[in-house]
């Protein structure tokens, strides 16, 4: 008979599991009202090693900013289109892209798309900039 040698999973904080209850989207700024974000595990402040998730919404608008990070988007409701250095991707549920570090994504939702997105280490903690909202 084999023995169970399995161990649970740690991650970087000891823990076996670390959990993150839920929390509401909110705009980023009150003259965005159709653009809702809310950070699950971490705020993308400083360096950070691992990944950092969050869920976000953009309804008849679009969001386009410049990050020294891996940004993957996994579509969960409607439409997103994403560009990036002349290329575009149309996007629905079940669909997923990345923008590769030290590009400008574009994504935006002629409707509405509903999202989670992975961004990727930034040990050197290096900021996002160029950030621009427009409605659609």
């Amino acid at each position: 008979m084999a023995t169970n040698t399995t161990q649970p999973l740690t991650l970087t904080t000891g823990e076996a599991i670390d959990f993150w209850p839920a929390k509401p989207m909110k705009t980023m700024k009150d003259e965005w009202q159709r653009l809702r974000c809310r950070f699950i595990n971490s705020n993308p402040v400083g360096p950070w090693e691992d990944v950092i998730l969050s869920e976000w919404e953009l309804e008849a608008c679009g969001w386009e900013d410049f990050h020294p990070h891996t940004e993957t988007n996994f579509v969960l409701e409607g439409e997103l289109h994403i560009e990036s250095e002349g290329k575009t991707v149309i996007l629905g549920p079940g669909d997923s892209a990345r923008v590769n570090p030290g590009r400008t994504g574009r994504y935006y939702a002629p409707v509405y798309a509903r999202m989670v997105t992975i961004y990727g280490p930034n040990p050197k903690g290096l900021e996002s900039h160029s950030f621009r909202y427009s409605e659609i």
